[in-house]
């Protein structure tokens, strides 16, 4: 299924996306290894039985990308031209191995592109939920979306 062109989205539209993913550990290990990132907090289970979690922690930037990955199909496939920014990210609760999440997201505003008459600027807000309906991500994201070519 296609993406929305700029003139489909409203502001105030929700989605609940129908895709759901059980984070395991190897996503886990894979993405922080992948992404050179050696933090003991996603790779040694012995240190984090210290921690305050007791367990190892899902590398955020898994878990940002899961939720945006989750909601490309109901909104911007085939019709981003590009990604403008993300801003105002954060992880209120931990991604564990074996959390099963979902993602929604919220169109907060839209304007029209000044320099590109065939586009038009949506921002949306993308959330990523657990298993027990914890918000565990949330950020903003802006997206230069194509304009339909039939209206």
């Amino acid at each position: 299924m296609p993406g929305l062109y700029y003139e489909q989205f409203h502001t105030g539209q929700v989605f609940d996306h129908p895709w759901r993913r059980t984070v395991s550990e190897a996503d886990n290990v894979l993405f922080s290894c992948l992404t050179m990132n050696p933090a003991q907090l996603h790779l040694d289970e012995e240190y984090c039985k210290t921690t305050e979690w007791g367990q190892r922690i899902v590398n955020s930037m898994f878990t940002a990308g899961l939720m945006v990955g989750m909601s490309v199909n109901d909104t911007t496939l085939g019709t981003t031209v590009a990604n403008l920014g993300m801003t105002d990210m954060r992880f209120p609760k931990p991604v564990f191995h074996g959390d099963t999440l979902r993602s929604r997201t919220e169109v907060l505003s839209m304007r029209e592109s000044r320099s590109r008459p065939d586009a038009g600027i949506v921002e949306f807000e993308h959330s990523a939920l657990n298993q027990r309906d914890e918000v565990v991500a949330v950020c903003r994201r802006m997206a230069l979306m194509y304009r339909n070519k039939k209206d």
